[in-house]
């Protein structure tokens, strides 16, 4: 259980899945209600702010009818485990694989295991093979897209370690996973392919054909989710400023040479371009 002051608490609801009651929890905490949960042989008991209880409660109401709205996803990445629940709760690892397949449409799962698809059979012993196979073409011409159109997303789908693809899927989930639930799997789609092919053909142009990774398309689903939710925040999609700083802070230095591993700048910069573009090109229109 968790609380970050000595502030009154009153009983608000009893909640039995361990997942929907910690979401909750971290909503309240972010619309600064104190809050915590008791752990109950029936369930979760959740305690609110004692002079803030109608609040609270009003604020239940509308959660209970939308629990998966993205603003409650993000209250929950930002703020983290608000609860200590016994790690022996038999209800753990399946309350996680629930949030995470929740959080997470069909085209979010589909390119998250198609990357890890990829790795798992790179460690196998089958990098060399797979990269020939996927890397993108050694000279772009009409006709090498005629013949092997795969190659032009296929480097997204490539990583070079696990710190690699642990950081673009983690983002790929979050990010994509909030687009895909607010916007529908076409909105998620149409980014995916927009910045997949920008980041891959500029990186191309500047490179060469050997750099891979879902990093270009990362920072499209960044610019696009930043653009939109400055565009048009009635639709809950938001990042928040510091993590923008953090990434543009991380840009800059790899094109300025400063980071000890070689970064695909180009791709960043071209993906993240082409999610900003793509944001205020759909908000223009729907304005129209």
């Amino acid at each position: 259980m968790s609380s970050s002051s000595n502030v009154p608490l009153t009983a608000l609801v009893n909640i039995k899945q361990h997942n929907i009651a910690l979401l909750f929890t971290n909503y309240l905490l972010s619309i600064n209600i104190q809050a915590k949960l008791q752990s109950e042989d029936d369930g979760f008991a959740l305690y609110c702010q004692s002079d803030k209880f109608e609040l609270a409660k009003e604020a239940f109401d509308d959660f209970i009818q939308q629990p998966h709205h993205q603003k409650y996803q993000q209250a929950a990445w930002h703020n983290g485990e608000v609860t200590q629940v016994n790690n022996d709760h038999p209800s753990l690892i399946s309350n996680f694989k629930e949030q995470f397949f929740a959080h997470a449409g069909i085209v979010t799962l589909t390119v998250f295991s198609l990357c890890w698809l990829v790795f798992i059979s790179s460690l196998l012993g089958w990098q060399r093979t797979i990269f020939n196979g996927i890397q993108f073409y050694h000279q772009l011409g009409f006709n090498n897209f005629i013949d092997q159109p795969w190659r032009l997303l296929g480097p997204a789908f490539f990583h070079f370690s696990w710190l690699h693809i642990v950081f673009n899927t983690m983002w790929w989930w979050q990010l994509g996973g909030s687009i895909e639930r607010s916007l529908g799997k076409g909105a998620l789609v149409n980014l995916f392919l927009v910045s997949a092919i920008f980041s891959n053909v500029g990186q191309f142009i500047v490179s060469g054909p050997n750099f891979g990774g879902l990093s270009g398309v990362v920072y499209g689903l960044v610019g696009y989710v930043w653009w939109y939710g400055w565009l048009a925040p009635e639709k809950g999609l938001s990042v928040s400023k510091p993590i923008i700083g953090i990434l543009l802070f991380w840009l800059l230095l790899g094109f300025a040479d400063a980071l000890p591993v070689n970064m695909a700048n180009t791709a960043h910069l071209l993906g993240l371009v082409s999610g900003c573009a793509l944001a205020w090109f759909k908000i223009t229109l729907q304005k129209r």
